[in-house]
């Protein structure tokens, strides 16, 4: 196992806590519809320090960085393409800056390129090169880990992982559940034990799984990784599914109901626990209390 990640683990055996979502909360901060959140770690970096300060605040051990969507194939929708090491390196540099004095670390955020390998919007290849860039450009900012996130398709999560592992710093290998009569397969079909299987296969140090359904559905998931691999687990799950009301769009979880599911989480084997869409610190705060 990667050296800090050890550390992180040798801590009373206790769950290293996470961060919670990030989109939301920039969108309660000003991010418009349609605005690529990235671009504010250039253009409102205050705003984004203050997203990070307050999950370290809250009591993460392990917070994220604005960098989900900064592969080139996203950015490119924007006209940013030419900003990746940029908007990346930013992103990173903000996290740094909002755990400094702390024992917080941070990992940076890689999510899909937003093609289909299956429809053939994009090779192999090309991911290799999407991917080979983002990580180059997040390592460089002193990144201390990896956490390729939110992942449908695992072929796309593998050619990530390739390009994430060549920095030398721990990877963290996320994808999503959320299809299926039990909402126990990727869109692509695959299984947790499958998944499982191929990530161990190909090198990454953290299994995990997040967005996708809400925090009350991944206990199931965890017990089927511990069973199937020996990998630490990561689990970020939604407060509940989202749901329109007028024109915004709302969260059925609060920090209390959130905090219900993580005892189950953790004794079907997670090893870190934080949240996805809709959580806040208040969330973050309340599994800090109930752990702690």
């Amino acid at each position: 196992m990667h050296t800090t990640l050890e550390a992180l683990l040798d801590d009373g055996h206790q769950p290293v806590v996470l961060d919670g979502a990030w989109g939301t909360q920039l969108q309660a901060l000003g991010l418009e519809p349609g605005e690529s959140p990235d671009l504010w770690n250039l253009n409102h970096p205050e705003k984004v320090k203050h997203v990070a300060r307050s999950y370290v605040e809250a009591g993460s051990q392990i917070i994220l960085t604005n960098t989900f969507g900064a592969n080139r194939l996203m950015l490119e929708k924007h006209g940013l393409a030419d900003r990746c090491e940029a908007i990346n390196h930013a992103g990173v540099e903000i996290s740094r800056c909002a755990v400094a004095g702390t024992a917080a670390k941070v990992f940076a955020s890689v999510g899909p390129s937003g093609k289909l390998l299956l429809m053939k919007q994009t090779t192999p290849e090309e991911l290799a090169d999407v991917f080979g860039q983002q990580c180059a450009a997040i390592a460089a900012a002193g990144a201390e880990g990896i956490v390729l996130e939110t992942f449908c398709d695992l072929q796309e999560i593998l050619c990530a992982v390739t390009a994430a592992k060549q920095t030398g710093l721990p990877v963290v290998g996320s994808l999503v559940f959320d299809s299926g009569k039990k909402k126990d397969r990727t869109m692509m079909g695959n299984t947790p034990e499958q998944v499982a299987e191929a990530l161990t296969a190909a090198g990454v140090d953290v299994i995990g799984s997040n967005c996708g359904q809400g925090i009350d559905g991944f206990a199931e998931i965890a017990r089927r990784y511990r069973a199937a691999c020996e990998l630490p687990i990561w689990i970020k799950g939604n407060a509940g599914l989202p749901v329109m009301d007028g024109d915004s769009v709302t969260y059925p979880f609060g920090p209390q109901e959130f905090g219900d599911c993580v005892q189950a989480i953790i004794a079907a084997g997670a090893n870190f626990v934080g949240g996805c869409c809709g959580t806040s610190p208040a969330h973050i705060a309340e599994v800090v209390r109930r752990l702690r």
